[in-house]
């Protein structure tokens, strides 16, 4: 175990309200620290249901150090494992999308069913037993067709925000969706200053002004544009429509609906549908979105025609990997119903933008002017938020004072 008196001696430094000292964005070892006791703790939005859509379909990724396997089995049950053979260890599905059979280990040809147990192993002993062999699983829940993984022993309680998430998601009929294009972006960056980023947009109206088109840049810590007449419009006819306007927030997750600016019916380059069928047939799929996020490290964005789904992933001191995803309904045909290009267009530059911005910020973390700042608690309150909750976890594992996550006023 590394020593983590270390990281406690630099957390007690830190000051309520600001930014993290160096250490927490640079150094190896608070990085390690972080991949141990934050991602192999947390439940992690790792995709959608439809991505697995028949039995023998995976989906392969690797946090931080540790690959794992999400997948269909032969009943439709979606199952999660180490992707790690029980023979000397070796990855056995390859990053990303696949589908087989069973899965069999490149290196002695290994092979296990879907639920994990091992069915081959050549020329071992007549003693050797394949039950005490099988995959080692990891926790998986979903919740109305989104996917989380868990790759902790005992993780943190899951009911209570699928209460929150489950009646404000559902009206998309996730499953009923598919994904019509995945990116993955390399950034130079911490991944805690990538989330940063993502938690706020005090940044949004300088550096963002496609998205800035569609999207609310002022919004108020509570996702409401103002406390006038268009608001509580807009909350009318969502309880009309039977579509709970929230917020719905937790120890580690966020769940709203809101207004985008007048006008304005998706995240487009003009603010138009760039889906002509929507996911909820009601006002013309003019419903704002409904966002929902999950620490340590995922936001998705729910329009009336098309879902966006961003996730972060740490793969060193200062790179994160950060994963875009899109989906539309089913039934939609590329090239009649939707331009792939325009789909994407607004977040897929809105990503890149943001990926620059924290390479920036990296840059300028790393030198030895950096002094922790102050956020600003109207535009940066979701990163305030971030903050507390990481400190929190951070002082569970290494002891001291533990701080409340603050409420978002």
């Amino acid at each position: 175990m590394r020593d983590e008196r270390r990281i406690r001696d630099c957390l007690d430094t830190w000051r309520p309200g600001h930014t993290l000292p160096q250490e927490f964005y640079t150094d190896p070892e608070f990085y390690a620290f972080d991949v141990e006791a934050i991602f192999g703790e947390s439940w992690l939005m790792v995709g959608f249901e439809v991505e697995l859509p028949k039995p023998g379909a995976y989906l392969a990724l690797t946090i931080g150090r540790t690959p794992i396997v999400v997948l269909r089995d032969r009943t439709g049950s979606i199952r999660g494992f180490f992707n790690s053979c029980r023979h000397r260890g070796a990855q056995i599905c390859p990053d990303g999308h696949g589908k087989a059979t069973r899965l069999s280990c490149p290196y002695h040809q290994w092979t296990y069913e879907l639920d994990g147990s091992l069915m081959r192993a050549r020329l071992m002993d007549d003693d050797f037993d394949p039950s005490d062999h099988a995959l080692v699983p990891i926790h998986v829940e979903t919740v109305a067709g989104a996917i989380y993984v868990c790759l902790s022993e005992t993780p943190p309680d899951f009911a209570a925000f699928r209460a929150d998430l489950e009646p404000m998601l559902a009206p998309f009929r996730l499953r009923e969706t598919k994904l019509v294009h995945e990116v993955t972006l390399v950034e130079k960056a911490n991944w805690k200053l990538v989330m940063e980023n993502g938690r706020e947009c005090y940044h949004c109206a300088a550096c963002h002004p496609e998205l800035g088109v569609s999207f609310p840049v002022g919004i108020t810590p509570k996702f409401a544009q103002e406390e006038g007449e268009r608001q509580r419009a807009y909350c009318e006819r969502m309880e009309a429509n039977g579509l709970e306007v929230g917020p719905r927030d937790g120890p580690w997750w966020q769940c709203a609906r809101f207004p985008l600016n007048e006008g304005m019916i998706s995240m487009s380059r003009d603010g138009k549908p760039a889906v002509a069928k929507p996911l909820i047939d009601i006002d013309g799929g003019d419903l704002g979105s409904f966002r929902f996020a999950t620490e340590p490290h995922n936001f998705t964005h729910c329009l009336g025609d098309y879902v966006f789904s961003f996730s972060a992933y740490p793969v060193g001191p200062e790179e994160t990997h950060v994963v875009g995803k899109w989906l539309v309904r089913e039934d939609a045909v590329e090239g009649i119903d939707y331009d792939l290009a325009r789909l994407m267009e607004t977040w897929d530059v809105t990503n890149r933008q943001d990926r620059d911005l924290a390479e920036m910020n990296q840059r300028g973390v790393n030198g030895r002017g950096y002094r922790p700042g102050p956020y600003s608690p109207e535009g940066e309150a979701f990163v305030l938020r971030f903050i507390d909750w990481y400190v929190s976890r951070v002082r569970t594992r290494v002891g001291g004072p533990t701080l409340r996550v603050a409420e978002v006023a």
